[in-house]
């Protein structure tokens, strides 16, 4: 197979669809790569690097999408992109279709295998190839909302963890999964006042055994909710519907009553954010001032630190791009159904029912239409 590697074009997007090593294993599985000049600039790992581990290399993205069976890549594909996808080209990145009408009705369009990472579920019940960048946009949206919090950023001017005398900003985390307990790790160790908010009782139990006394639990009744966030410095928004668009749990009423220079943190915002008043920002132009609140939004949070990103996501993403190469797609999704999860948009079809839901298109059974 030929495997297809474009340079990211979104704003401020350095990460990688695959790094020189993880070249060098689909060469040694017998597989041809082309990888678009400058790809990997953003993490380091020149033109030079990509030949020695086997990759040819292509001047534009056109070559790419024109000549792959598989294109590998990261983000969502951009508009210019998605008009190069090509009938049963396979497509294996981030999707997060569920708030995305015109990246839906592309995709559809394209009649291409779109296989989303964000999907994938693991044998534990996980997504473990979401689960490395919602670890990185954790622990990032901690250092966003602290430099956020600076009067120099429209903050309040608190210094996250305090000094001597002065107590630190208080921080709430809205949701307690990888996103939630990466964050209040980061949170913690930065000496700040952490509460985490979630439904799932044995979610919190677990945190709570993690964290000990230094972290506050609470169940995430409407009530809670609104005291806690009132009474936040900082709020995270962690929370994920596998797929689907995320739930707006902070209204616009709710800022009147946080402080001025409070800071709201969407790491929710791919899945169109978990603040009524958020909408998606960029590294260029990351925050926005709505009720004198803060927010932060920027929906590829894990792109500022690309190397540790790429590197993380492709530990996790290697196997599964290697599966689609060796057996075909139709073979490497039957063979296991927590891949199959991953299956999006199928010939024309929406594969998967959350998306198919929240876009108001027909769904089609993915294993179904595979068979066929």
């Amino acid at each position: 197979m030929l495997i297809g590697v474009p340079k990211e074009i979104k704003n401020h997007e350095y990460r990688v669809g695959l790094t020189p090593d993880s070249v060098r294993e689909f060469v040694a599985h017998g597989h041809d790569v082309i990888v678009e000049t400058n790809a990997g600039a953003g993490i380091g790992c020149l033109d030079t690097a990509y030949r020695n581990a086997g990759a040819q290399i292509v001047d534009e993205a056109a070559d790419v999408f024109a000549r792959a069976d598989m294109v590998v890549k990261v983000k969502e594909p951009q508009a210019v992109e998605r008009k190069m996808l090509r009938e049963d080209q396979i497509l294996f990145t981030y999707l997060h279709l569920a708030p995305d009408t015109e990246q839906t009705r592309d995709l559809v369009d394209s009649g291409a295998v779109c296989v989303a990472y964000e999907t994938v579920t693991g044998a534990n019940g996980g997504l473990p190839l979401l689960a490395p960048m919602s670890q990185v946009a954790g622990r990032m949206s901690i250092q966003a909302g602290a430099h956020a919090l600076e009067k120099a950023h429209g903050g309040e001017g608190i210094l996250l963890g305090g000094v001597p005398g002065v107590a630190p900003a208080k921080v709430a985390v809205i949701g307690g999964g990888v996103v939630g307990e990466n964050a209040i790790q980061m949170a913690l160790g930065m000496g700040a006042d952490v509460t985490v908010l979630d439904r799932n009782v044995d979610v919190l139990d677990r945190l709570s055994a993690r964290f000990g006394p230094q972290l506050k639990t609470v169940f995430s009744s409407a009530a809670a909710l609104e005291d806690t966030v009132w009474n936040a410095d900082l709020v995270v928004g962690a929370v994920l519907i596998k797929g689907a668009a995320a739930p707006k749990l902070v209204t616009k009423e709710m800022l009147e009553g946080m402080r001025a220079g409070a800071v709201l943190v969407d790491v929710a915002i791919d899945q169109g954010g978990c603040f009524e008043t958020s909408h998606a920002t960029t590294h260029a132009d990351p925050t926005y001032v709505v009720d004198d609140i803060v927010h932060y939004c920027v929906a590829n949070m894990p792109g500022a630190v690309p190397r540790t990103s790429t590197y993380a996501l492709n530990n996790a993403t290697l196997p599964f791009g290697l599966a689609l190469a060796d057996k075909g797609y139709k073979h490497a999704l039957l063979d296991n159904p927590h891949f199959l999860e991953g299956l999006n948009v199928y010939h024309g079809h929406i594969t998967y029912k959350a998306v198919a839901e929240d876009q108001g298109y027909a769904y089609f059974d993915p294993k179904q239409a595979l068979a066929a």
